[in-house]
């Protein structure tokens, strides 16, 4: 079972999140509350535009780190429009 996730929010201004989270609907909600990363506070609501998941936390990470250091080009490739 895969319990290991990262999620691309889009924000209410139009820019795109990356995070990690063990229950991708918790985390997005708690985005949606204020609650989640600094980053989002202030930028709700709040949509998921994108979820890969993983076996392990490290392969988790890891795929947060490459997306993170995608282009914003890239990134919006990568959520297209689903």
């Amino acid at each position: 079972m895969s319990d290991h996730h990262v999620y691309v929010i889009e924000c209410a201004d139009g820019t795109l999140y990356t995070g990690y989270t063990t229950d991708v609907e918790r985390r997005v909600a708690e985005h949606d509350a204020g609650e989640g990363a600094k980053y989002t506070r202030g930028r709700t609501p709040v949509t998921l535009r994108h979820v890969e998941s993983f076996e392990s936390k490290s392969a988790a990470m890891s795929r947060e780190h490459a997306i993170k250091s995608l282009s914003r080009a890239e990134k919006e490739e990568l959520v297209g429009e689903e």
